[in-house]
């Protein structure tokens, strides 16, 4: 792997890190009920799912899943599931002031976080497709796509600080109200995905 293709990943590849899905708008909207170190501990939830991932495309299955329809869709319909159910939780929440503690558990952001972005096959298509194109196959893969795999856990971790710290800061001007329709935004937006994912796994 030369200079120039990681010159060309690092943007890239952060450029995919810090689109508004599921995971980061979930970190902004902790971030602004919780404060921003509660959203980052949440938020590196995701990344052993992401990771898994990337292991998994190292090793060539996530070629072979991207090539089954059923495994496929079986993928993006539990994913999308999850998202639902995530996005009816978030809209059904009490305003801030009366939720419940359990809500705050980091455990429970970090698993919420995980199981959004491993039920997400938009991320295993990514690395099939995405990765591949900065290898050198003439080189031992290996060590290259832990590379690039690191490069992206890191940068994933930066968007979510950068998520997290928007919620922060806006926080103040948020109201309780306000908090609680960011809220329902987040989760109608989840559900949104969800069915969107449902509709159209392949996409």
């Amino acid at each position: 792997m030369t200079l120039t293709a990681l010159a060309l990943f690092i943007p890239a590849c952060f450029a995919l890190n810090a689109a508004p899905g599921p995971n980061n708008l979930l970190a902004f909207a902790n971030a602004s009920r919780l404060g921003f170190w509660p959203a980052v501990a949440g938020g590196m939830g995701r990344l052993p799912a992401f990771a898994a991932m990337i292991a998994l495309v190292a090793l060539g299955l996530g070629a072979v899943l991207a090539a089954s329809e059923m495994a496929f869709r079986l993928v993006a319909w539990f994913g999308a599931a999850y998202l639902i159910w995530v996005g009816w939780k978030l809209w059904r929440a009490p305003a801030p002031q009366t939720t419940q503690a359990q809500d705050n558990r980091l455990t429970l952001l970090a698993k919420r976080d995980f199981l959004i972005a491993l039920g997400n096959p938009k991320a295993i298509a990514i690395f099939t497709a995405f990765f591949p194109q900065f290898v050198d196959f003439d080189a031992p893969v290996a060590g290259q796509f832990v590379t690039l795999g690191l490069l992206f856990l890191g940068l994933e971790l930066l968007a979510v600080a950068l998520y997290a710290g928007a919620g922060r800061l806006l926080s103040r001007a948020l109201t309780p109200i306000r908090l609680h329709r960011l809220n329902r935004g987040v989760g109608g937006f989840l559900i949104f995905s969800g069915l969107a994912m449902a509709l159209n796994p392949k996409h």
